[in-house]
């Protein structure tokens, strides 16, 4: 959410900033937010001058009682005060409440690095690392793969849970295992503390992390409860600070989480739409970081750093890319993804974003930092996929799939699976 006071006090900076998204309903919106701060300061001067006003005729009755004089009519005035308060406080609520509501649909000011672009197809490439290999038959679809290898089955799993969802089985769901401990492992040894959130949230602790449009398109909502299932463990890792303040000394506090994750948009991306890419429920871990706004830049940098290692780790090329004004969201100032290699699509695809929200979260949970001579800020909130198994359990079916039809283990997950270096019928 947007300081009400760089809107007050630096309007046509914002509105500049905004435009950047060439999108008009923001603009209006930003248009509304001002006009509605207008009129509560007008409500809250009108306050302030009846209040003024009922000591002026406070004053006035007891010099007149001094005075031994009729107070009647003051009287009378000083009752009407009260009455005209409490109707202008409660225009104030009113309008409070919509000026909140609107904050809470503007979208974060973009770094100015941020490029311009319609969608994600003018995202720009910031750096690739990686060899491609070339392979000299043709790759199965990873969920054809997986299903001649027993590993996975996704006519059980749409028998009972519909379409989305998956089996994973025998060595694909140890190596899915084996992501999340090498992610957990190799996070923690950068010293982020590993924590497992809960797996529901509120809808007020949630609307501090996202977009509100979310809790119509991508979450899935408890019947009958206040409660909503996560879409990603950042949110409950950055909400669990709400309302809370932070010692500047503390910072950064720097935490890895695991979680399953729950989302009902799941769209019908790529050549293969029978498999892990896009799910309604999988597994990732994630990295998110509260700093201080001084932080926040280099932190993001260490988070990408952070995922760009692993996917070396795991030798899956993968590119940087900067994310355009049309593809950037609501939240982020600036954001990066890192798109690892497909070859059986033959480009790459996103398996994580880096986002630097700035102190967008953070306002609307309330979290704020505090120095050594009592001076409270708002601070900043990072976060990034370590890692999301399902997409890259499918980069590793095509990058590491043999012509025989079975898959090598990365080398890095060896252990992670008693040693197996390939997955096999047998």
């Amino acid at each position: 959410m947007l300081d009400i006071r760089i809107i007050r006090e630096e309007f046509d900076f914002v509105r500049s900033n905004l435009e950047r998204r060439k999108d008009p309903e923001i603009i209006a919106l930003l248009t509304q937010v001002k006009i509605y701060d207008e009129e509560w300061r007008k409500l809250k001067g009108d306050i302030d001058e009846f209040r003024h006003q009922r000591n002026v005729i406070s004053e006035e009755i007891n010099r007149l009682k001094k005075e031994k004089k009729d107070q009647s009519h003051a009287i009378e005035s000083a009752k009407l005060i009260p009455l005209q308060i409490k109707e202008t406080e409660n225009k104030m609520a009113e309008l409070e409440h919509k000026l909140h509501d609107s904050l809470l649909r503007l979208p974060n000011i973009l770094d100015e690095d941020v490029p311009y672009g319609k969608d994600d197809s003018e995202n720009v490439e910031v750096r690739k690392w990686g060899t491609i290999k070339k392979h000299s038959f043709d790759l199965l679809p990873h969920g054809e793969l997986a299903e001649q290898l027993g590993i996975a089955d996704f006519d059980r799993s749409a028998k009972i849970s519909g379409t989305g969802f998956y089996y994973l089985k025998g060595d694909l769901a140890l190596l899915n295992m084996a992501l999340i401990k090498f992610a957990i492992d190799f996070m923690v040894k950068k010293g982020y503390t590993y924590v497992e959130p809960p797996l529901m949230m509120l809808r007020k602790a949630y609307e501090g992390v996202t977009s509100l449009d979310d809790f119509e398109k991508v979450m899935y909502k408890i019947d009958g409860e206040d409660l909503y299932l996560i879409a990603t463990s950042e949110h409950p890792l950055v909400a669990q600070h709400m309302d809370e303040t932070i010692e500047e000394e503390k910072l950064p506090l720097k935490y890895t989480g695991y979680s399953m994750c729950f989302r009902r948009e799941i769209g019908s991306r790529g050549v293969d739409t029978k498999g892990f890419f896009r799910t309604h429920q999988f597994n990732k871990i994630e990295q998110v970081i509260l700093c201080t706004p001084e932080q926040s830049q280099a932190l993001h940098e260490e988070i990408t750093k952070n995922s760009e290692e692993i996917y070396q780790a795991l030798e899956i090329p993968y590119r940087i890319v900067q994310i355009c004004t049309g593809d950037m969201g609501i939240v982020a100032n600036r954001k990066w993804d890192l798109e690892a290699w497909f070859p059986r699509q033959d480009k790459y695809g996103e398996v994580g974003s880096s986002s630097n929200c700035t102190d967008y979260q953070a306002r609307r949970l309330n979290i704020k930092c505090i120095d050594r001579n009592g001076n409270r800020r708002t601070l900043h909130t990072l976060n990034n996929t370590a890692i999301a198994t399902s997409r890259c359990l499918v980069a590793i079916l095509e990058n590491y799939q043999n012509k025989d039809g079975t898959v090598t283990v990365p080398k890095a997950l060896v252990p992670y699976m008693m040693g197996k270096t390939k997955i096999s019928n047998s």
